[in-house]
């Protein structure tokens, strides 16, 4: 198991929030973070909040490395507009993101697997690079021989989460297509993300 997938049992309780809003979550039952000191509550600095706001953004996005993550962040800034929801419209056009939201996959972590693992298609084309940039009215669907996996197959028929506006699915076919990207109010996040914090914490 990578350290990303081990992380996920442990972000949750780390930042205190049912970050991808799962039944599962630790913190379901714990809201305070591990280790002996975790049920000890101070107020956080500005920049407390902010590295916070990143670290969610981050952990939600399948804990996405630094290097990486600093580069969407300078697109965002680099491109004309609110530089927060041009990083918000980033993620989501992530492969992984889209594939997290059609519902191919349970988890972020599934989803970047997935991708790797070269089950889904572009427009007719297998792509396997998770971070791919997916354009307005681009076609994501599950490759033939991936249709019957077990694990795609329970994640497209739970209701556990719903459709975004911003795609269309259909699950019968198992195959989507991105509308556009969304503002940050469209995206269904089960917890407040604030990436006006994290572009402050990149700007300092």
């Amino acid at each position: 198991m990578s350290k990303r997938q081990e992380a996920k049992y442990k972000i949750d309780r780390r930042l205190g929030v049912n970050l991808w809003g799962r039944a599962k979550s630790p913190v379901n039952k714990r809201e305070y973070g591990p280790g002996q000191h975790g049920q000890r509550r101070k107020k956080p600095s500005d920049y407390g909040l902010q590295l916070m706001a990143k670290q969610k953004l981050k952990g939600y996005y399948g804990n996405i490395g630094e290097k990486q993550f600093r580069k969407l962040y300078q697109e965002a800034v680099r491109r004309k507009g609110d530089s927060g929801e041009n990083l918000i419209q980033l993620l989501e056009r992530r492969l992984d993101a889209v594939v997290y939201r059609m519902k191919f996959a349970p988890t972020p972590f599934s989803a970047r697997q997935i991708v790797n693992h070269g089950h889904i298609l572009v427009n007719g084309k297998r792509v396997n690079i998770p971070s791919y940039q997916v354009k307005d009215n681009d076609v994501v669907e599950v490759r033939a021989k991936a249709k019957n996996f077990a694990i795609i197959m329970e994640s497209i028929q739970s209701g556990e989460r719903d459709f975004p506006d911003y795609v269309t699915v259909d699950t019968g076919n198992f195959k989507g297509t991105y509308l556009r990207a969304p503002n940050l109010a469209d995206v269904p996040y089960p917890t407040q993300m604030e990436p006006n914090l994290v572009v402050e914490f990149y700007s300092r």
